[in-house]
């Protein structure tokens, strides 16, 4: 799924994201708006994982859906 599309849609992933990193908080997921680079980000220092290992995630979500 592209980032436009995940744009279109980002309502309804919220409950998916919260889901897979239950970290992230409301204000987290509202500011990121599909933003993958601001939801990589937020998975760094939410979980002190890498950028590298933060994106890798958030395409390994994008493609499940």
């Amino acid at each position: 799924m592209n980032e436009d599309k995940i744009k279109g849609q980002w309502k309804q992933l919220t409950g998916s994201l919260k889901a897979k990193w239950g970290k992230l908080t409301d204000d987290d997921v509202k500011v990121a708006e599909g933003n993958s680079e601001y939801l990589a980000g937020k998975l760094q220092e939410r979980y002190g994982i890498a950028r590298e290992e933060a994106e890798k995630q958030i395409k390994e979500f994008e493609r499940s859906l």
